[in-house]
């Protein structure tokens, strides 16, 4: 059996290859969410496909209890070279898959994904990924999911890119299928070692009444939904994101 392309493309050299995302971005990108989301929220929170745990640790920093999952062994492994991470979060994050997390029902105030970690796993397993985050929320608790907003995707599809870096070179091509609900992009990534790695991602986008259809489903309610992680209103035809806020 092959390697799913989500456990490919998220090994050890993800970070040099996406440096930019990095925790002085976590902060920026959780701002919003930390000063008026889900301020004076009490209960722990969790960061539901967390990576190397920028995000974790940017709430952590704002004071919220956080504890983070990921299915990336490297990336859980590399976390603790971020500057505060070995005394905010040791303990706190843990290798689990988002279909079957290992938290009992109702055990938190809120559970955040972020950076479009959703959409991965085809619909049955998207479903599934979904029936957990609802699962482990507390009645009335907070969920927000950060998603690409398919209308700007589709205008704006760069078919092909070619980025170097520090030797790294990474060249991608983007098609659309599935009556343009999913973004195929084929990676070629060499490293500067002189290896070479390729890939196959396959996300789902997810339109905004089709998502608050899943999420009532499930007990969740849309109460709003951003353009942005500034917060900004969402406009279906220009945002280049989504991010939605639900409540159990």
């Amino acid at each position: 059996m092959s390697t799913p392309w989500y456990v490919e493309a998220f090994r050890s050299d993800y970070r040099d290859v996406y440096a930019h995302r990095n925790l002085a971005a976590a902060r920026e990108e959780t701002r919003w969410l930390a000063t008026e989301v889900l301020r004076g929220m009490d209960g722990p929170v969790l960061d539901d496909c967390c990576g190397f745990g920028r995000h974790s640790l940017a709430l952590a920093e704002a004071g919220f209890d956080v504890f983070g999952i990921d299915l990336s062994l490297d990336l859980l492994a590399s976390s603790g070279d971020m500057e505060g991470a070995p005394e905010r979060l040791s303990g706190r994050l843990a290798q689990a898959d988002m279909r079957a997390l290992p938290f009992a029902a109702s055990s938190f105030a809120a559970v955040v994904n972020l950076f479009t970690s959703f959409g991965y796993l085809g619909d049955v397993g998207d479903g599934a990924a979904l029936d957990e985050m609802a699962r482990v929320l507390r009645p009335g608790g907070t969920l927000v999911m950060d998603l690409m907003n398919p209308t700007s995707i589709r205008r704006g599809l760069r078919p092909t890119s070619r980025e170097e870096r520090d030797g790294i070179v990474l060249e991608s091509r983007r098609s659309l299928e599935d009556g343009g609900r999913r973004v195929v992009k084929e990676v070629l990534l060499t490293l500067a070692t002189g290896e070479v790695r390729r890939w196959r991602e396959e996300v789902r986008m997810y339109e905004p009444a089709e998502l608050d259809a899943l999420m009532a489903a499930r007990g969740l309610s849309v109460v709003r939904r951003a353009g942005s992680f500034e917060g900004e209103p969402f406009d279906p035809q220009l945002a280049d994101r989504q991010v939605v806020l639900a409540r159990s």
